[in-house]
């Protein structure tokens, strides 16, 4: 500690995460309902990249991208949900310096590159439906490997950037942290310092992360609607509201909860709702996304019946 009661982070060795220990009577059943849904996030997950490895007829730039989709879900839920069960089962709620570094690092490359595939996504049905007779050229798929290497790329380096800037603020006094992961809004609370200059910086990268790709979907979405109205085929659009209506979900049940952490003002909210939020969309969103994109699908239907020999 110096002079003026400020703390390096490192020199501490951890941080406190008191999540929903207000809330003691909760943490078991909380445990065992996150749980459940973190169990269903790796199966359902899982279950789809592999069904789209095994089967050819999945080999399309719609099930590679939701392939990635599947991973980064993977990959999102287990950089926070394992600690906090942890956190919920016994009664140390501790996190090494270390430790929260690195997942405030890849909650936040994860979330933005999540944000920017969803847009690639959309941007395939767009051209799956506006514009079918392209359709194999547009999405090439040397582009769609490109497409998917530039969101997990730009997510990662956002991720950096705001990394970096968060963690030269100086911390004061305490080391607990009212949220139970290491998200920037929760870490910028501990600074005694004027942190008006690194809420800023975070409403710009959130506009550009979630603002603008939202904007870019719902343009998709205005095309694919006027293309939907002009159709004549009463198959074509059951199988364009299958597929389109279940990326419309995913992308309601993402970008809703981060618009209302990130772009909201934080006066607006209490903290004990910032946390139930941040459940939903690390916890619930991702087990929910296999379900929303499989259960009505003709083409995965079909898929598990060929793995299965009856076709």
């Amino acid at each position: 500690m110096n002079d003026d009661g400020k703390i390096n982070a490192s020199s501490e060795g951890y941080f406190v995460l008191l999540g929903f220990s207000n809330w003691p009577h909760l943490e078991v059943v909380l445990f065992v309902v996150i749980l459940m849904f973190y169990l269903m996030t790796l199966v359902g997950n899982l279950f789809i990249i592999i069904l789209s490895y095994l089967d050819f007829h999945l080999h399309t730039p719609m099930y590679f991208f939701l392939s990635n989709l599947s991973f980064l879900d993977l990959c999102y839920t287990t950089s926070s949900i394992p600690q906090l069960l942890v956190n919920l089962w016994g009664s140390e709620k501790t996190i090494s310096y270390k430790g929260c570094m690195v997942q405030l690092y890849f909650v936040l490359a994860l979330g933005t590159t999540e944000c920017v595939l969803l847009v690639v996504m959309s941007y395939d049905r767009y051209a799956a439906v506006c514009r079918p007779l392209h359709y194999t050229v547009l999405m090439h798929p040397r582009f769609c490997h490109m497409l998917a290497a530039a969101s997990w790329v730009s997510g990662f380096t956002n991720s950096a950037l705001h990394s970096i800037f968060t963690f030269w603020v100086p911390l004061c006094g305490h080391r607990q942290v009212d949220h139970f992961f290491r998200e920037v809004p929760a870490l910028l609370r501990l600074s005694c310092v004027d942190t008006r200059a690194n809420e800023l910086t975070l409403m710009v990268t959130s506009s550009i992360f979630v603002l603008i790709p939202l904007i870019l979907i719902l343009s998709s979405y205005g095309a694919i609607a006027q293309a939907v109205l002009r159709m004549q085929s009463t198959t074509g659009l059951q199988k364009v509201f299958g597929t389109c209506g279940a990326h419309l979900m995913v992308v309601s049940l993402f970008f809703i909860p981060a618009m209302c952490i990130y772009l909201l003002p934080s006066s607006g909210k209490s903290q004990d709702q910032g946390k139930f939020i941040a459940l939903f969309y690390t916890v619930v969103t991702p087990s929910l996304n296999p379900l929303i994109y499989t259960l009505r699908n003709r083409d995965v239907r079909g898929a598990v019946k060929r793995l299965m020999g009856q076709e």
